[in-house]
């Protein structure tokens, strides 16, 4: 189970659901997934020629363009948003390279005990969002071309603040336009961007610890726990 924040979230929304939500164009064949792991290929959006939005598939866990490929000990998985613009893995992809990362959810561990309770986190009704992403590419020497991506997070809202002290970026659709433009590298506008989404705006639930194993990719694992 990956520590780190966010390291497991959930995706059930149809393709086309999440087009219509990011303004976004692009035919894919993706299945639900509800237990979204790193190293997986994760559905995003990301601004093309001509300002257009198209649909993507991405491997969660970035790989710098500089870098010598995917190393399992630097995973990379989540970008901090307070020094995102300064940090080298991120800062170029934070000026030139960002992306909606499609979600319906995300996971967290609690510790209780020796043990730690997994909870569900998302908005009510369990509607699709974006979690703010970063994405690059890279190519070898060999030629072999990977693009991933990694999600900004920031400091907890009140709520999460129990269950963890990081939560990922949630972006209203009113910051779409602004976090995809290319040709926007402001980090004034930018980094307001990366706040808590609200606390009194998001569903919070425990759920079983189906969850901890990631191959276990089904509806059960965001399944809310019956109350005592």
């Amino acid at each position: 189970m990956f520590s780190l924040m966010c390291g497991r979230y959930a995706r059930h929304s149809t393709v086309h659901e999440f087009a219509e939500l990011f303004g976004a164009q692009g035919e894919l064949e993706l299945a639900a997934s509800f237990n979204v792991a790193p190293t997986h290929a994760v559905l995003v959006a990301r601004e093309a020629q001509g300002r257009e939005r198209r649909l993507g598939l991405l491997r969660w866990g970035l790989v710098p363009y500089w870098s010598n490929g995917p190393d399992s000990r630097y995973s990379m998985i989540n970008a901090r948003a307070d020094t995102v613009d300064r940090k080298p893995a991120y800062r170029a992809a934070f000026r030139k390279r960002r992306c909606l990362i499609a979600a319906n959810g995300f996971y967290e561990w609690r510790r209780a005990g020796e043990a730690k309770q997994p909870f569900f986190i998302g908005l009510p009704e369990g509607g699709p969002f974006a979690m703010a992403g970063l994405w690059e590419r890279w190519q070898g020497q060999d030629g072999r071309l990977i693009e991933s991506c990694a999600i900004v997070t920031t400091e907890a809202n009140a709520r999460l603040a129990e269950i963890h002290d990081r939560m990922p970026v949630i972006l209203p659709p009113s910051a779409y336009r602004t976090w995809l433009d290319r040709g926007c590298s402001d980090v004034a506008l930018l980094k307001p961007l990366l706040r808590p989404y609200p606390a009194e705006e998001m569903l919070v639930y425990p759920v079983s610890r189906h969850v901890n194993r990631v191959a276990n990719d089904d509806a059960a694992c965001m399944e809310r726990l019956p109350r005592d």
